[in-house]
């Protein structure tokens, strides 16, 4: 199935493993995607501004600030409010995906995801996503 997006769409991974995110970053790209990556929740906020993403890739579980506090504070703001955010994380449980539906988050990918499973989750929240 072809997932290419037919207006390339801005990607921001942010993610404490840099490693992941890299690749994660990479592979997109390999789709047609525009990516950015941040290493951290603060960076993430600080990305996000410059970057203008349509979908962010935020990891739960990282240091300092976490991917619900990102999330929060991205919510907040008006022009991140159509942004849409999917919970990357490998935490998975039904307790965590309530807490980042009633967070605001778009989507939930749990840790490992196959590729074809990220690119149809970015497809399809991208779906309100601005031309």
């Amino acid at each position: 199935m072809d997932h290419s997006p037919s207006i390339s769409k801005r990607v921001l991974i942010v993610d404490d493993n840099a490693q992941a995110a890299d690749v994660a970053s990479e592979l997109l790209d390999l789709y047609g995607y525009q990516t950015a990556v941040a290493y951290g929740g603060q960076q993430g906020l600080q990305a996000a501004e410059a970057f203008a993403p349509d979908v962010i890739l935020l990891d739960l579980g990282m240091p300092g600030m976490d991917g619900f506090q990102v999330a929060a504070a991205l919510r907040a703001r008006p022009d991140f409010r159509d942004v849409a955010i999917v919970a990357f994380s490998a935490w998975g449980d039904k307790g965590t995906r309530q807490r980042t539906s009633a967070a605001g988050f778009n989507d939930h990918l749990t840790k490992p995801a196959s590729l074809d499973e990220i690119v149809s989750t970015i497809a399809a929240a991208c779906q309100p996503c601005h031309a």
